[in-house]
Protein backbone atom coordinates (compact mmCIF):
# COMPACT_ATOMS: atom_id res chain seq x y z
CA UNK A 1 0.00 0.00 0.00
CA UNK A 2 2.65 2.50 0.76
CA UNK A 3 6.09 1.09 -0.43
CA UNK A 4 4.65 1.10 -4.27
CA UNK A 5 3.89 4.82 -3.81
CA UNK A 6 6.72 6.44 -1.39
CA UNK A 7 10.22 5.83 -1.07
CA UNK A 8 11.31 3.64 2.14
CA UNK A 9 8.10 4.61 3.35
CA UNK A 10 8.62 4.84 7.27
CA UNK A 11 11.93 6.66 6.71
CA UNK A 12 9.92 9.18 4.62
CA UNK A 13 7.36 9.90 6.70
CA UNK A 14 9.61 10.21 9.82
CA UNK A 15 11.41 13.23 7.11
CA UNK A 16 8.52 14.63 6.49
CA UNK A 17 7.62 15.13 10.03
CA UNK A 18 11.04 16.55 11.02
CA UNK A 19 11.37 18.88 8.02
CA UNK A 20 8.09 20.42 8.32
CA UNK A 21 9.02 20.92 11.93
CA UNK A 22 12.40 22.84 10.63
CA UNK A 23 10.50 24.39 8.44
CA UNK A 24 7.75 25.57 10.77
CA UNK A 25 10.32 26.06 13.59
CA UNK A 26 12.43 28.52 10.96
CA UNK A 27 9.24 30.41 9.99
CA UNK A 28 8.54 31.31 13.46
CA UNK A 29 12.08 32.12 14.07
CA UNK A 30 12.76 34.84 11.83
CA UNK A 31 11.60 33.24 8.54
CA UNK A 32 9.10 35.36 7.65
CA UNK A 33 10.91 38.51 8.29
CA UNK A 34 13.68 36.98 6.02
CA UNK A 35 11.09 38.16 2.93
CA UNK A 36 12.51 41.85 3.72
CA UNK A 37 15.68 41.36 2.15
CA UNK A 38 13.72 40.34 -1.05
CA UNK A 39 11.25 43.42 -0.71
CA UNK A 40 8.54 41.46 0.95
CA UNK A 41 8.24 42.20 4.65
CA UNK A 42 5.93 41.00 6.70
CA UNK A 43 2.72 43.45 7.84
CA UNK A 44 3.39 46.12 10.35
CA UNK A 45 2.05 45.12 13.74
CA UNK A 46 -0.32 48.73 13.45
CA UNK A 47 -1.33 48.22 9.77
CA UNK A 48 -5.17 47.59 9.19
CA UNK A 49 -5.90 43.88 8.36
CA UNK A 50 -6.05 43.70 4.35
CA UNK A 51 -9.88 43.23 3.32
CA UNK A 52 -10.44 40.91 0.30
CA UNK A 53 -8.99 38.86 -2.03
CA UNK A 54 -6.02 40.96 -2.59
CA UNK A 55 -4.45 39.91 0.51
CA UNK A 56 -3.63 36.64 -1.48
CA UNK A 57 -0.68 39.19 -3.38
CA UNK A 58 0.16 40.81 -0.52
CA UNK A 59 4.13 40.69 0.49
CA UNK A 60 3.63 38.52 3.75
CA UNK A 61 1.76 36.34 1.41
CA UNK A 62 4.10 36.27 -1.63
CA UNK A 63 6.64 35.79 0.84
CA UNK A 64 5.25 32.25 2.02
CA UNK A 65 4.48 31.14 -1.36
CA UNK A 66 8.32 31.03 -2.09
CA UNK A 67 9.75 29.98 1.24
CA UNK A 68 7.56 26.82 1.05
CA UNK A 69 8.10 26.39 -2.78
CA UNK A 70 12.08 26.37 -1.82
CA UNK A 71 11.55 23.73 1.25
CA UNK A 72 9.60 21.50 -0.45
CA UNK A 73 12.42 21.62 -3.52
CA UNK A 74 14.73 20.54 -1.08
CA UNK A 75 13.05 18.01 0.53
CA UNK A 76 12.49 16.46 -2.94
CA UNK A 77 15.78 17.06 -4.17
CA UNK A 78 17.05 14.96 -1.30
CA UNK A 79 14.97 12.32 -1.98
CA UNK A 80 15.79 12.09 -5.83
CA UNK A 81 19.44 11.41 -5.02
CA UNK A 82 18.99 9.70 -1.58
CA UNK A 83 16.22 6.95 -3.27
CA UNK A 84 15.07 7.75 -6.36
CA UNK A 85 11.42 6.27 -7.51
CA UNK A 86 8.93 6.02 -10.49
CA UNK A 87 6.40 7.30 -7.92
CA UNK A 88 8.78 10.58 -6.68
CA UNK A 89 7.23 13.53 -8.29
CA UNK A 90 3.31 12.54 -7.88
CA UNK A 91 4.24 11.51 -3.95
CA UNK A 92 6.42 14.45 -2.77
CA UNK A 93 5.65 17.51 -5.52
CA UNK A 94 1.84 16.13 -6.18
CA UNK A 95 1.63 15.88 -1.96
CA UNK A 96 3.29 19.52 -1.29
CA UNK A 97 0.87 20.80 -4.37
CA UNK A 98 -2.24 19.25 -2.21
CA UNK A 99 -1.19 20.38 1.58
CA UNK A 100 -0.59 24.13 -0.16
CA UNK A 101 -3.84 24.43 -1.88
CA UNK A 102 -5.82 23.32 1.14
CA UNK A 103 -3.81 25.83 3.03
CA UNK A 104 -4.82 28.16 0.61
CA UNK A 105 -8.46 27.18 0.75
CA UNK A 106 -7.72 27.94 4.70
CA UNK A 107 -6.56 31.29 4.29
CA UNK A 108 -9.68 32.00 2.22
CA UNK A 109 -11.68 31.44 5.09
CA UNK A 110 -9.50 33.02 7.51
CA UNK A 111 -10.29 36.45 4.85
CA UNK A 112 -13.81 35.69 5.10
CA UNK A 113 -13.76 35.66 8.78
CA UNK A 114 -11.68 38.94 8.65
CA UNK A 115 -14.50 40.60 6.49
CA UNK A 116 -17.37 39.53 8.49
CA UNK A 117 -16.45 42.09 11.23
CA UNK A 118 -16.48 44.93 9.35
CA UNK A 119 -19.35 44.17 7.23
CA UNK A 120 -21.68 43.45 9.48
CA UNK A 121 -20.77 46.09 12.06
CA UNK A 122 -21.68 48.30 9.23
CA UNK A 123 -24.99 46.73 8.87
CA UNK A 124 -25.61 47.22 12.84
CA UNK A 125 -24.65 51.10 12.35
CA UNK A 126 -26.87 51.29 9.61
CA UNK A 127 -29.67 49.81 11.19
CA UNK A 128 -29.43 52.05 14.39
CA UNK A 129 -29.30 55.13 12.31
CA UNK A 130 -25.67 55.89 13.99
CA UNK A 131 -24.28 55.83 10.34
CA UNK A 132 -25.07 56.53 6.70
CA UNK A 133 -23.67 54.28 3.79
CA UNK A 134 -24.76 54.47 0.20
CA UNK A 135 -25.98 51.49 -1.76
CA UNK A 136 -22.31 51.43 -4.21
CA UNK A 137 -20.76 51.10 -1.00
CA UNK A 138 -22.75 48.70 0.40
CA UNK A 139 -22.24 46.64 -3.74
CA UNK A 140 -18.68 47.28 -2.77
CA UNK A 141 -17.99 45.44 0.45
CA UNK A 142 -20.75 42.55 -1.30
CA UNK A 143 -18.70 42.37 -4.08
CA UNK A 144 -15.64 42.00 -1.89
CA UNK A 145 -16.77 38.90 -0.34
CA UNK A 146 -18.14 38.24 -4.33
CA UNK A 147 -13.98 37.81 -5.01
CA UNK A 148 -13.23 35.52 -2.40
CA UNK A 149 -15.69 33.07 -2.87
CA UNK A 150 -15.19 32.73 -6.26
CA UNK A 151 -11.14 32.52 -5.52
CA UNK A 152 -12.35 29.78 -3.14
CA UNK A 153 -14.85 27.68 -5.09
CA UNK A 154 -12.23 27.57 -8.33
CA UNK A 155 -9.28 26.64 -6.36
CA UNK A 156 -11.68 24.37 -4.40
CA UNK A 157 -12.60 22.49 -7.83
CA UNK A 158 -8.75 22.55 -9.10
CA UNK A 159 -7.78 20.96 -5.95
CA UNK A 160 -10.33 18.65 -6.35
CA UNK A 161 -9.81 17.15 -9.95
CA UNK A 162 -5.98 17.16 -8.89
CA UNK A 163 -6.49 15.12 -5.89
CA UNK A 164 -8.88 12.53 -8.18
CA UNK A 165 -5.63 11.77 -10.32
CA UNK A 166 -3.12 11.97 -7.53
CA UNK A 167 -4.81 9.04 -5.62
CA UNK A 168 -5.70 7.28 -9.03
CA UNK A 169 -1.89 7.46 -9.22
CA UNK A 170 -1.51 5.92 -5.81
CA UNK A 171 -3.72 3.40 -6.97
CA UNK A 172 -1.66 2.82 -10.13
CA UNK A 173 1.41 2.37 -7.76
CA UNK A 174 -0.82 -0.52 -6.18
CA UNK A 175 -1.66 -2.16 -8.67
CA UNK A 176 1.52 -2.46 -10.71
CA UNK A 177 3.47 -3.92 -7.63
CA UNK A 178 0.54 -6.60 -7.32
CA UNK A 179 0.94 -7.58 -10.81
CA UNK A 180 4.61 -7.51 -10.77
CA UNK A 181 4.29 -10.12 -7.85
CA UNK A 182 1.06 -11.60 -9.29
CA UNK A 183 2.55 -15.28 -9.95
CA UNK A 184 2.71 -15.18 -5.73
CA UNK A 185 -0.15 -13.90 -5.45
CA UNK A 186 -2.56 -15.68 -7.72
CA UNK A 187 -2.97 -18.58 -5.69
CA UNK A 188 -4.59 -16.52 -2.81
CA UNK A 189 -8.55 -16.69 -2.51
CA UNK A 190 -9.68 -13.54 -3.27
CA UNK A 191 -6.59 -12.18 -5.01
CA UNK A 192 -8.73 -10.73 -7.85
CA UNK A 193 -10.78 -8.95 -5.69
CA UNK A 194 -8.08 -7.24 -3.39
CA UNK A 195 -5.89 -6.14 -6.62
CA UNK A 196 -9.03 -4.73 -8.15
CA UNK A 197 -11.46 -3.71 -5.52
CA UNK A 198 -9.46 -2.98 -2.45
CA UNK A 199 -6.90 -0.99 -4.30
CA UNK A 200 -9.49 1.04 -5.33
CA UNK A 201 -11.75 1.31 -2.19
CA UNK A 202 -8.47 2.20 -0.34
CA UNK A 203 -7.77 4.87 -2.87
CA UNK A 204 -11.11 6.36 -2.85
CA UNK A 205 -11.33 6.40 1.12
CA UNK A 206 -7.78 7.95 1.14
CA UNK A 207 -9.06 11.00 -1.19
CA UNK A 208 -12.19 11.84 1.19
CA UNK A 209 -10.42 10.92 4.48
CA UNK A 210 -6.70 12.17 3.73
CA UNK A 211 -7.49 15.40 2.28
CA UNK A 212 -10.31 16.13 5.25
CA UNK A 213 -7.45 15.38 8.11
CA UNK A 214 -5.42 18.08 6.07
CA UNK A 215 -7.88 20.40 6.15
CA UNK A 216 -8.74 19.88 9.67
CA UNK A 217 -4.88 19.91 10.93
CA UNK A 218 -4.23 23.48 8.59
CA UNK A 219 -7.97 24.57 9.43
CA UNK A 220 -7.00 24.55 13.85
CA UNK A 221 -3.05 26.13 12.23
CA UNK A 222 -4.80 29.17 10.93
CA UNK A 223 -7.94 30.11 12.91
CA UNK A 224 -6.77 29.55 16.46
CA UNK A 225 -4.51 32.56 16.76
CA UNK A 226 -7.74 34.24 15.11
CA UNK A 227 -10.37 32.96 18.02
CA UNK A 228 -7.17 33.73 20.62
CA UNK A 229 -7.22 37.67 19.13
CA UNK A 230 -11.18 37.38 19.51
CA UNK A 231 -11.14 35.65 22.75
CA UNK A 232 -10.36 39.76 23.92
CA UNK A 233 -13.74 40.45 23.54
CA UNK A 234 -15.29 37.66 25.66
CA UNK A 235 -15.68 38.47 29.32
CA UNK A 236 -16.61 35.19 31.19
CA UNK A 237 -17.85 31.90 30.07
CA UNK A 238 -21.36 30.97 31.53
CA UNK A 239 -20.66 28.77 34.61
CA UNK A 240 -16.91 29.10 34.56
CA UNK A 241 -16.40 32.75 34.79
CA UNK A 242 -13.52 34.75 33.87
CA UNK A 243 -10.78 32.60 32.62
CA UNK A 244 -7.52 33.36 30.57
CA UNK A 245 -8.30 32.32 26.59
CA UNK A 246 -12.18 31.54 26.84
CA UNK A 247 -12.91 30.85 24.03
CA UNK A 248 -9.73 28.85 22.87
CA UNK A 249 -10.39 26.33 26.60
CA UNK A 250 -14.26 26.74 25.41
CA UNK A 251 -13.21 24.92 21.63
CA UNK A 252 -10.93 22.73 23.22
CA UNK A 253 -13.11 21.33 25.93
CA UNK A 254 -16.17 21.18 23.97
CA UNK A 255 -14.55 19.29 20.91
CA UNK A 256 -12.49 16.90 23.71
CA UNK A 257 -16.12 16.13 25.39
CA UNK A 258 -17.69 14.99 21.79
CA UNK A 259 -14.63 13.01 20.74
CA UNK A 260 -14.59 11.35 24.23
CA UNK A 261 -18.24 10.74 23.78
CA UNK A 262 -18.29 9.66 20.34
CA UNK A 263 -15.29 7.03 20.95
CA UNK A 264 -17.54 5.45 24.13
CA UNK A 265 -20.25 5.08 22.08
CA UNK A 266 -18.50 3.74 19.19
CA UNK A 267 -16.04 1.80 20.49
CA UNK A 268 -17.60 -1.54 19.62
CA UNK A 269 -18.34 -0.89 15.80
CA UNK A 270 -14.79 -1.18 14.27
CA UNK A 271 -14.68 -4.83 15.48
CA UNK A 272 -18.43 -5.37 14.54
CA UNK A 273 -17.61 -3.92 11.16
CA UNK A 274 -14.21 -6.42 11.03
CA UNK A 275 -16.80 -9.05 11.80
CA UNK A 276 -19.17 -8.69 9.09
CA UNK A 277 -16.42 -8.99 6.58
CA UNK A 278 -15.62 -12.25 7.67
CA UNK A 279 -19.22 -13.25 7.47
CA UNK A 280 -19.50 -11.79 4.24
CA UNK A 281 -16.07 -13.36 3.38
CA UNK A 282 -17.37 -16.64 4.16
CA UNK A 283 -20.68 -16.52 2.14
CA UNK A 284 -18.96 -15.14 -0.70
CA UNK A 285 -16.57 -18.45 -0.30
CA UNK A 286 -19.28 -20.57 -0.83
CA UNK A 287 -20.79 -19.10 -3.84
CA UNK A 288 -17.56 -18.93 -5.34
CA UNK A 289 -17.19 -22.45 -4.88
CA UNK A 290 -20.51 -23.42 -6.04
CA UNK A 291 -19.71 -21.95 -9.16
CA UNK A 292 -17.28 -25.01 -10.18
CA UNK A 293 -18.43 -27.47 -7.92
CA UNK A 294 -22.06 -29.06 -7.81
CA UNK A 295 -21.66 -30.33 -4.59
CA UNK A 296 -21.47 -26.84 -2.62
CA UNK A 297 -23.22 -23.65 -2.33
CA UNK A 298 -26.10 -25.97 -1.19
CA UNK A 299 -29.27 -24.37 -0.14
CA UNK A 300 -29.09 -25.91 3.24
CA UNK A 301 -25.41 -23.95 3.54
CA UNK A 302 -26.17 -20.73 1.83
CA UNK A 303 -29.03 -20.35 4.19
CA UNK A 304 -26.87 -21.17 7.21
CA UNK A 305 -24.41 -18.44 6.19
CA UNK A 306 -26.68 -15.70 4.92
CA UNK A 307 -28.40 -16.28 8.85
CA UNK A 308 -24.78 -15.42 10.62
CA UNK A 309 -24.89 -12.27 7.88
CA UNK A 310 -28.21 -11.40 8.66
CA UNK A 311 -27.71 -11.71 12.41
CA UNK A 312 -24.25 -9.64 12.26
CA UNK A 313 -25.98 -6.70 10.43
CA UNK A 314 -28.77 -6.49 12.72
CA UNK A 315 -26.42 -6.68 15.38
CA UNK A 316 -24.14 -3.61 13.85
CA UNK A 317 -27.82 -1.84 13.25
CA UNK A 318 -28.41 -2.03 16.56
CA UNK A 319 -25.18 -0.83 17.81
CA UNK A 320 -25.52 2.36 15.24
CA UNK A 321 -29.12 3.09 16.86
CA UNK A 322 -27.01 4.80 20.21
CA UNK A 323 -24.18 5.84 18.58
CA UNK A 324 -25.91 7.86 16.00
CA UNK A 325 -28.28 9.02 19.13
CA UNK A 326 -25.11 10.53 20.51
CA UNK A 327 -23.56 11.43 17.34
CA UNK A 328 -26.78 13.64 16.06
CA UNK A 329 -27.63 14.83 19.55
CA UNK A 330 -23.95 16.36 19.63
CA UNK A 331 -23.95 17.51 16.38
CA UNK A 332 -26.86 19.62 17.09
CA UNK A 333 -25.83 20.79 20.31
CA UNK A 334 -22.52 22.28 18.51
CA UNK A 335 -24.83 24.54 16.23
CA UNK A 336 -25.66 26.40 19.44
CA UNK A 337 -22.94 25.87 21.92
CA UNK A 338 -20.47 29.35 20.68
CA UNK A 339 -24.19 31.46 21.39
CA UNK A 340 -23.92 29.93 24.70
CA UNK A 341 -20.28 30.83 25.44
CA UNK A 342 -21.20 34.15 24.19
CA UNK A 343 -23.99 34.92 26.56
CA UNK A 344 -22.37 36.72 28.93
CA UNK A 345 -20.12 38.88 27.15
CA UNK A 346 -23.58 40.03 25.08
CA UNK A 347 -25.36 41.01 28.10
CA UNK A 348 -22.53 42.76 29.42
CA UNK A 349 -22.72 44.53 26.04
CA UNK A 350 -18.98 43.68 25.19
CA UNK A 351 -20.24 42.51 21.18
CA UNK A 352 -21.51 44.19 18.00
CA UNK A 353 -22.87 42.32 15.26
CA UNK A 354 -19.91 42.04 13.35
CA UNK A 355 -17.81 40.37 16.31
CA UNK A 356 -20.76 37.77 17.14
CA UNK A 357 -20.52 36.26 13.77
CA UNK A 358 -16.09 36.15 13.09
CA UNK A 359 -16.91 34.73 16.41
CA UNK A 360 -19.02 32.55 15.80
CA UNK A 361 -17.43 31.57 12.19
CA UNK A 362 -14.17 30.93 13.69
CA UNK A 363 -15.43 29.07 16.74
CA UNK A 364 -17.28 26.57 14.28
CA UNK A 365 -13.69 26.24 12.10
CA UNK A 366 -11.47 25.26 15.68
CA UNK A 367 -14.41 22.51 16.17
CA UNK A 368 -15.15 20.89 13.43
CA UNK A 369 -11.08 20.48 13.03
CA UNK A 370 -10.91 19.05 16.70
CA UNK A 371 -14.02 16.94 15.73
CA UNK A 372 -12.72 15.35 12.94
CA UNK A 373 -12.92 12.05 14.43
CA UNK A 374 -16.57 12.78 15.23
CA UNK A 375 -17.35 13.54 11.88
CA UNK A 376 -14.89 10.63 10.10
CA UNK A 377 -15.91 7.76 12.77
CA UNK A 378 -18.12 5.56 9.41
CA UNK A 379 -14.93 6.42 7.06
CA UNK A 380 -12.27 5.38 9.31
CA UNK A 381 -14.27 1.61 10.17
CA UNK A 382 -14.41 0.99 6.24
CA UNK A 383 -11.05 2.43 5.96
CA UNK A 384 -9.68 -0.13 8.69
CA UNK A 385 -11.39 -2.94 7.22
CA UNK A 386 -9.80 -2.40 3.79
CA UNK A 387 -6.46 -1.97 5.20
CA UNK A 388 -6.92 -5.04 7.51
CA UNK A 389 -7.49 -7.44 4.08
CA UNK A 390 -4.85 -5.38 1.97
CA UNK A 391 -2.09 -6.25 5.06
CA UNK A 392 -3.49 -9.96 5.44
CA UNK A 393 -2.58 -9.97 1.46
CA UNK A 394 0.55 -8.47 1.39
CA UNK A 395 1.78 -10.77 4.28
CA UNK A 396 2.28 -13.11 1.63
CA UNK A 397 4.56 -11.43 0.35
CA UNK A 398 6.62 -10.20 3.26
CA UNK A 399 6.25 -13.65 5.31
CA UNK A 400 5.04 -11.78 8.21
CA UNK A 401 2.88 -13.39 10.83
CA UNK A 402 -0.52 -11.85 11.01
CA UNK A 403 -2.13 -10.65 14.22
CA UNK A 404 -5.14 -13.35 15.39
CA UNK A 405 -8.13 -11.08 13.68
CA UNK A 406 -6.37 -11.14 10.01
CA UNK A 407 -5.62 -14.74 10.26
CA UNK A 408 -9.13 -15.66 11.59
CA UNK A 409 -9.99 -13.20 8.34
CA UNK A 410 -8.21 -15.39 5.94
CA UNK A 411 -9.73 -18.55 7.99
CA UNK A 412 -13.24 -17.06 6.65
CA UNK A 413 -12.41 -17.07 3.07
CA UNK A 414 -11.12 -13.38 2.67
CA UNK A 415 -7.70 -14.45 1.19
CA UNK A 416 -7.54 -17.87 2.32
CA UNK A 417 -4.39 -20.02 0.44
CA UNK A 418 -5.90 -22.70 -1.63
CA UNK A 419 -4.80 -26.43 0.37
Amino acid sequence: MFVSFFPKPKLFFISVVLWSAVLVAGWFLGGDRLGAVFGLPPAAPSAPPIIGVSIFWSPPFLWFYIYFFIGVMIFYGFWRWYSPNPWLRWSILGSALILFVVYFQVQVSVAVNAWYGPFYDLIQAILSKSQTATQAQLYGEIGSFAGLALVGMNVAVLNAFFVSHWIFRWRTAMNDYYVAHWERLRHIEGASQRVQEDTMRFSQIMESLGVSFVDSIMTLIAFTPVLINLSQHISALPIVGEVGQPLVLAAIAWSVFGTVALALAGFKLPGLQFRNQRVEAAYRKELVYGEDHEDRAQPATLAELFANVRRNYFRLYFHYVYFNVVRYTYLQANNMFSLLVMVPSIVAQRLTLGLMNQISYAFSQVTSSFQFLVNSWSTIVELLSVYKRLHAFEATLSGEELPKLDQDFIEAGGVEEHA
